[in-house]
């Protein structure tokens, strides 16, 4: 049977962008109207309600358009959408979905309803997984920078739209653009500062402008950062000693309980009163010995320091300067030598 797939194909040219999406339209639905409704709703928090109060108008006329209803309930704290008859596209309500769950964690409205657009999809990425809430609080500035420039370059570089709210990161923007936020917002997180990421894509970015290097690999040109610091292991409060024993096939003896050790003190078969008393002579005695050792290292200060008798030093040095000093031998010239 001949290939089909060789053959000359006049209408696919150079100039067709073949990974664009077409909007959809209600003339492309040809199955009319969904069987069942299908329906997402979701909590939003107390400050919130005055906002989305104001704001219920504009994002109902938007849904609209889509042919979704939506309802805000004051009482639960809660926004549903479903579908309606008029709803043409099924992936509308997951866009409306989208929508209100940007709108719960604080994302403006004129900037939430961009979700609905073809090619903007959303993430809310969960970042409150530390325990210790400085070292949080810490690593949840750094996303924002000084004056927010982190986040701004951020935003700048992977195209998208970002605000940190709490225990999330909301963003929004192209799929790729989404996969390089949660990279950092993770890495960020986990002790890895953002800038590091800023510089690899600013390279990225100029790399990508030269078409010789389109099919290349680019790891030799992206920077590779090395920790400099090494991870602090815990020491363990009590160290085992580890070296090597000689074997026994005997197992060791086991150490003698709280009642093993007062029934060979006698203690065991005393009455309270007389237990009372030998431990407070027991507690006596402890602090006796404590106070003559701090005694010790307290008279230790005014012991005097070994003295060095300077008899014998003068007596060493009357000897060096009453000793003669030896006359040199004086050396013959070259031309006694040669006379000679």
């Amino acid at each position: 049977m001949p290939s089909t797939h060789k053959r000359d194909k006049p209408w696919d040219t150079d100039d067709i962008d073949k990974w664009r999406i077409d909007e959809f339209k209600p003339e492309h639905n040809a199955g009319g109207t969904f069987a069942e409704e299908s329906s997402f709703a979701t909590l939003f928090p107390k400050y919130r309600e005055h906002y989305l109060k104001q704001k219920w108008s504009m994002i109902t006329k938007a849904l609209e358009k889509q042919g979704i209803a939506c309802t805000l309930d004051l009482v639960e704290g809660s926004m549903t959408v479903k579908t309606t008859r008029k709803t043409f596209d099924p992936a509308a309500i997951l866009k409306a979905r989208d929508l209100i769950k940007l709108l719960s964690r604080s994302v403006p409205a004129d900037a939430a309803l961009k979700i609905l657009e073809d090619g903007v999809a959303c993430d809310i990425i969960k970042i409150g997984t530390l325990s210790n809430k400085e070292r949080f609080v810490k690593r949840r500035q750094r996303i924002l920078g000084p004056s927010g420039s982190t986040l701004k370059a951020l935003e700048l570089l992977t195209n998208t739209y970002i605000l940190v709210q709490g225990n999330t990161v909301s963003s929004m923007g192209p799929f790729k653009g989404l996969k390089e936020v949660r990279r950092i917002v993770e890495d960020c997180m986990a002790n890895v500062h953002p800038i590091y990421h800023i510089k690899e894509l600013m390279i990225k970015r100029e790399l990508a402008k030269d078409p010789a290097l389109a099919n290349e690999n680019w790891e030799r040109f992206l920077p590779n950062f090395k920790r400099r610091t090494l991870s602090k292991r815990r020491k363990p409060f009590k160290v085992t000693d580890k070296s090597k024993k000689t074997y026994t096939p005997f197992p060791p003896p086991p150490e003698r309980s709280k009642v093993d050790l007062q029934l060979e003190s006698g203690q065991y078969f005393m009455k309270k009163s007389e237990k009372e008393r030998h431990q407070r002579e027991d507690k006596l005695e402890r602090q006796k010995l404590r106070k003559q050792e701090k005694q010790k290292q307290k008279e230790l200060a005014f012991v005097p320091p070994d003295e060095v008798s300077t008899s014998s030093s003068k007596a060493k040095r009357k000897r060096e300067n009453s000793e003669p000093e030896k006359p040199q031998k004086k050396r013959p010239r070259r031309s006694e030598l040669a006379s000679q």
